[in-house]
């Protein structure tokens, strides 16, 4: 049995060759059942998302099958894609895999998309009927180390973005989070970040201002929030606790006159005002008023290398507990191998025991005295379950196989002669 991890992601491959090779999500029911079908793949998940492509199988014979399907797949006979694909197998497949669960092999360091991600491929897989029991066992340990990273060094805590340190920054400022309104102005990229990563912090109310009223609405659906258009940010600047603003306008969106307005309607509360725009969302002179926290891209950027250093201590630990959780795998796999051999062995012992039982329970009927059907049941199994064992070490001394009469030792946990 061999296990295989086949793939390419954002450091080997531009986006240009990642679109060729990826999977949607509607089609990887039939090319999971494509690839299983062929002789040697056994078990099979892909992992598809926007900056990797993975296959993960259980093979039985030669790993070129998974590269020449893949080209096939994609109809990508004339392309070259060996200089862009990395291949593990076994103890490193399995490395690889839970690395990339963990968030280590990620564009952001420690970011916990990626886990979800893993699962989503693994129900997936599971769905098409291509999970067995050694796919079923990685990714249920993959999980499970994962979590422990998480839970046991701080990978995903410290701020690497701008959206992470704008809403770490606010939690350091108001701790009842609950209590308090965002408004956030803008709909791209990084503002959907932050509204995320508010809705995750449980942020009382969020406001979404936007030039098209559509993308407003379109994302405060995703986070429970509701829409406003930009020339109403004055009507509601006064509810606003937190603002953050990332527009592409080239100028700004609130001037000193507005937020001194809405200082007033607040009765002097704090207002706390992150501008990631460039150029500026929030007229610099803002941040000369009394009761208003303003910070830019390059206030946040301290935090954010901060941030990253952390997360590369943070690293060092995860990769010990990896290392770990590889070592323990593999070993629940090697052990598959004496499977077979146990099980012989306890049905000759089942064997065994129900002869010599069905043998005292005719002496019983007979009307023997059961104490002593009992000891001979005792004796007689005893010396049948010894035996062969016995003529084995017996033979091996002849033999003079201190190795065989060493694995004896530990197989019965025996104390060697000294």
């Amino acid at each position: 049995m061999t296990f295989l991890a086949l793939g390419i992601n954002h450091k080997t491959a531009p986006v240009k060759i990642r679109e060729r090779l990826s999977f949607s999500p509607d089609k990887i029911h039939d090319a999971l059942r494509d690839l299983t079908s062929h002789e040697a793949v056994n078990e099979a998940a892909i992992l598809s998302t926007c900056n990797r492509t993975e296959i993960y199988c259980e093979l039985s014979s030669d790993n070129l099958t998974i590269v020449e399907w893949l080209k096939t797949h994609h109809a990508l006979d004339e392309v070259d894609i060996s200089e862009y694909l990395y291949l593990h197998s076994q103890d490193d497949a399995v490395k690889h895999m839970l690395r990339v669960a963990s968030g280590l092999d990620s564009m952001v360091l420690g970011e916990p998309q990626i886990l979800g991600q893993m699962k989503t491929a693994f129900s997936v897989a599971q769905e098409a009927g291509c999970i067995g029991q050694l796919l079923h066992k990685l990714f249920q340990h993959t999980f499970s180390c994962a979590k422990q990273v998480r839970t046991d060094t701080a990978i995903g805590a410290s701020p690497v973005s701008v959206a992470f340190a704008s809403v770490s920054l606010a939690k350091q400022i108001f701790s009842d989070f609950d209590e308090h309104t965002a408004l956030l102005i803008g709909a791209g990229e990084t503002i959907e970040l932050v509204a995320r990563h508010l809705k995750e912090s449980d942020i009382g109310r969020t406001i979404i201002a936007n030039r098209t009223l559509k993308k407003a609405h379109n994302l405060a659906k995703e986070v429970d929030g509701y829409a406003i258009a930009l020339e109403e940010i004055p009507a509601h600047l006064a509810e606003a606790d937190i603002v953050i603003s990332s527009t592409a306008s080239p100028l700004p969106i609130l001037g000193k006159g507005a937020v001194e307005e809405a200082i007033k309607i607040r009765k002097h509360r704090p207002i706390f005002m992150v501008d990631i725009a460039v150029p500026r969302d929030i007229e610099e002179q803002v941040g000369e008023l009394e009761d208003v926290f303003l910070y830019t891209v390059d206030d946040l950027q301290e935090i954010i290398n901060e941030g990253l250093k952390s997360r590369q201590e943070a690293a060092l630990k995860a990769e010990d507990i990896i290392e770990t959780q590889v070592s323990h795998f593999m070993s629940w796999l090697k052990s598959l191998n004496a499977i077979g051999t146990l099980r012989r062995y306890r049905e000759q012992a089942e064997s065994i025991r129900d002869k010599a039982l069905a043998n005292a329970q005719k002496q019983l009927k007979n009307g023997r005295n059961p104490e002593q059907v009992v000891q001979e049941l005792a004796k007689q199994l005893t010396n049948k379950i010894i035996h062969q064992p016995s003529i084995q070490i017996k033979q091996a001394g002849v033999d003079d196989r201190e190795d065989l009469i060493t694995a004896a030792c530990t197989l019965f946990n025996l104390d060697e002669e000294k």
